[in-house]
């Protein structure tokens, strides 16, 4: 089953030492008496199979599970068309997370008062340091098949006030021609990465994302190469019969996954994959691949004068630049309990991404982006290299423990001059995923989960040079669907 996080809290942690540490703790030992699991909603109604036929740990899918989505959600049999369903299955799963978290954040610049002074009189550097109850956003899954070989997937999502938008809407063409090698795919979906972030086990909101899967370096104005995000477009994949070869080509508006076309003609990018699976005997399938995600987007604006002035006209993006990510992947598995998932990456903005042109209507862009502008002199092209790894050991399909490192290095800023390191990330995220139940109705699972970032650079000024920022939460939550 296709599980989306929509945990949007864009804030960060300190570790705590009090009753709520405690209390993970002793959680922890209750709940390593494991009992059998079941199948999980939605697709689990309609197959009747048990929740580890497909996924390692809800919601990361094993090899099977990779498998059974690769075919368009179908096994393969009479059972795939809607024909052969009871007339009461309806394929709607909802996910929501109540949690409780403490975040904080390293050097912010905060006012200063004098005595008996009602304004502020100077700035200081301090942490600041909140903690409570709160919600993830909501999440409404329905998928399956609408004949033999035609799938869809709808996803209407929600942040945590209740805003909705639709993460995910397509409609699949499956084994054209009677082969699994083409299969075609339009809508708005998730790039076929081979380490899918919307499966994701984490939850924090540095460690609920694949920081290499959305890095935009210091002043750089391109959101256009965020791999992690779901995108707007047309994607033809194939693989073998037993799905140890896989690829996929996909093209895309250059527009973020947004809708409406809002900012430019002509702009359009490329997501491409290629993997091969093989056996290791005892120690299991191995896979390596690579990936390639390279396009053109717009970095100025057309702009008309009126009564309060000149404004940009949505849609009107012009002067098209390019943008590259590219890197290898790997699963790795090492017996039936633990594993190790791996991506690096190398990336490429156009030195116009790099001096702040670009996304104007998210506010990314340095909003000197009209037409007739010109770089700076001595612009470069930034550009940057990194790698996750991510090692899981699966106690059983009902309790795993999670590892993530991180890190990020620039090799090139946009400015010379501008210190090598400024704007690298180096995170670390540690938790566990309990499931006391997992049936084919409803799924739960208790979760907990420390991340840890560390950014270089992009602090408040301290004497001459800025600095560096470390950000950690801690978070305790019931993830559950229906």
């Amino acid at each position: 089953m296709h599980v989306m996080r929509r945990l949007r809290i864009r804030s960060f942690a300190t570790f705590a030492t009090s009753l709520p540490v405690l209390s993970l703790i002793l959680v922890s030992l209750v709940l390593t008496c494991v009992q059998p699991a079941n199948a999980i909603p939605a697709f689990a109604r309609k197959y009747g199979l048990r929740c580890s036929a497909c996924h390692e740990s809800w919601p990361m899918l094993n090899y099977f599970g990779q498998k059974f989505k690769d075919n368009g959600y179908q096994l393969m049999n009479d059972r795939d068309a809607p024909i052969w369903q009871n007339p009461g299955y309806w394929p709607v799963t909802f996910r929501i997370l109540p949690i409780w978290h403490r975040v904080s954040t390293g050097k912010v610049l905060v006012d200063t008062y004098s005595a008996g002074s009602t304004a502020p009189t100077g700035s200081a550097v301090q942490r600041v340091t909140s903690s409570g109850f709160d919600l993830s956003g909501l999440d409404f899954h329905t998928g399956g098949t609408l004949e033999k070989n035609f799938s869809f997937y709808v996803l209407p999502s929600s942040d945590s006030s209740g805003s909705f938008h639709f993460e995910t809407v397509m409609a699949r063409l499956d084994n054209l021609f009677g082969s699994p090698w083409l299969n075609v795919k339009l809508g708005k979906f998730e790039l076929d990465n081979l380490l899918s972030e919307k499966r994701i086990l984490t939850l924090t909101g540095n460690g609920g994302i694949y920081q290499l899967y959305h890095f935009i370096p210091q002043g750089d104005g391109n959101i256009f190469g965020q791999m992690g995000d779901n995108q707007l477009g047309v994607e033809v994949m194939g693989h073998s019969y037993n799905d140890r070869t896989r690829y996929s080509a996909a093209l895309l508006s250059s527009v973020d996954g947004t809708p409406g076309l809002p900012y430019g003609s002509n702009a359009y990018s490329g997501f491409f994959t290629a993997s091969q699976a093989f056996d290791a005997g005892k120690a299991g399938v191995q896979r390596i691949g690579g990936y390639a995600f390279v396009g053109l987007a717009p970095t100025t604006w057309i702009t008309q004068t009126g009564p309060s002035g000149s404004t940009v006209i949505p849609g009107s993006g012009i002067g098209n630049k390019s943008f590259s990510r590219e890197g290898l992947v790997g699963q790795f598995y090492f017996g039936q309990h633990v594993d190790l998932q791996v991506v690096t990456q190398h990336g490429s903005d156009s030195a116009w991404f790099g001096q702040g042109y670009g996304d104007l209507i998210d506010g990314i862009a340095s909003g000197n982006n009209t037409t007739g502008t010109t770089l700076p002199a001595g612009s470069r092209s930034p550009t940057w290299n990194g790698v996750l790894l991510e090692p899981h050991y699966v106690y059983s399909p009902q309790l795993i423990f999670i590892g993530r490192f991180e890190t990020i290095r620039m090799s090139q800023q946009s400015t010379p001059g501008v210190a090598q390191s400024f704007g690298n990330i180096t995170s670390y995220t540690i938790g566990y995923r309990y499931n006391p139940f997992m049936t084919s109705r409803a799924g739960f699972a208790w979760h907990n989960e420390y991340n840890w970032l560390h950014q270089d650079g992009t602090g408040p000024s301290l004497g001459i040079n800025a600095a560096n920022i470390n950000t950690s939460e801690l978070l305790l939550g019931f993830d559950f669907d229906f």
